[in-house]
């Protein structure tokens, strides 16, 4: 398998405030009051998502996109992980024999709460699955439109916090504008979106269940379900990370990557579908 660095085919790249005194975290940390729930003790907090119709893609004037062309989708409902997946969630699916393979590695800043890198996009598929046998519901890695029709949340802009972001609202390279933390933090360290999801732009990149395409292919489903070809060997990945500039951060930005490449930059959230 691969390591290291994500290693990028393309880039089309009121609640209760708790403060923190963890270092290169934002010193309010924003919590939700969205609904959610979750299907068991381990299982990761969900987020239910309501159907709509969105643009997906990035407008010609909006700096730095990529292949983005804009067309419309309709997402049915379904949910969200509230967060990426952590390392004590993934920890419990090993536990569970559930997840096997080389423990993934987190580079010395902490498990726990931190979200679990280092997974190919077949181990978090076996995550997933895993859920699914555990609860009965279809757990899944979400869609391509679904991932960023839920990171807008309604939004036209290029970040749901709107046309600009900064490290105050993610965690991403701010180089000379604001801080480089360096590594992955705590999901939920920064304010949530309008649906109440954490993290949709920076900590880690996301895998998607969606094959890569450079740019949206002409087939590209526009009713919310993945593009998945027979020959797969590549999936997008949604988000930028701790190491990336803001421009890969966008709620357009798109990525792609090899199926068995593992990251300390790449990680995961899961979608459950609605019953």
């Amino acid at each position: 398998m691969t390591k290291g660095r994500l290693i990028l085919i393309a880039l089309s790249a009121v609640g209760v405030a708790a403060v923190l005194i963890v270092y290169g975290l934002p010193t309010i940390r924003a919590v939700s009051t969205a609904k959610t729930f979750a299907d068991c003790k381990d299982c990761p907090e969900m987020v239910p998502i309501p159907a709509g119709e969105f643009t997906m893609g990035s407008p010609g004037s909006e700096s730095f996109r990529g292949l983005e062309q804009q067309h419309r989708v309709t997402v049915p409902s379904f949910a969200l992980g509230k967060y990426e997946v952590t390392f004590a969630q993934w920890d419990a699916c090993v536990a569970d024999g559930g997840c096997d393979g080389p423990a993934p590695d987190d580079q010395g800043w902490g498990k726990g709460t931190r979200p679990v890198v280092d997974v190919t996009w077949d181990e978090a598929k076996a995550y997933a699955d895993w859920l699914s046998k555990k609860t009965g519901k279809h757990y899944r890695l979400p869609s391509e439109a679904e991932w960023e029709y839920a990171a807008r949340a309604g939004t036209t802009t290029a970040y749901s916090f709107g046309a600009t972001i900064t490290t105050e609202q993610a965690n991403f390279n701010g180089g000379s504008a604001g801080v480089n933390r360096q590594q992955t933090l705590p999901v939920g360290s920064f304010p949530p979106n309008a649906f109440g999801l954490h993290d949709m732009h920076g900590n880690v990149w996301e895998w998607l269940e969606d094959c890569w395409h450079d740019g949206y292919a002409d087939d590209a489903p526009a009713n919310g379900a993945p593009y998945v070809t027979a020959e797969c060997g590549e999936h997008v990945m949604r988000g930028g990370s701790w190491v990336d500039d803001p421009p890969e951060l966008r709620a357009a930005a798109r990525a792609g990557s090899s199926r068995d490449v593992q990251s300390w930059s790449g990680g995961f959230r899961v979608a459950r579908s609605a019953e």
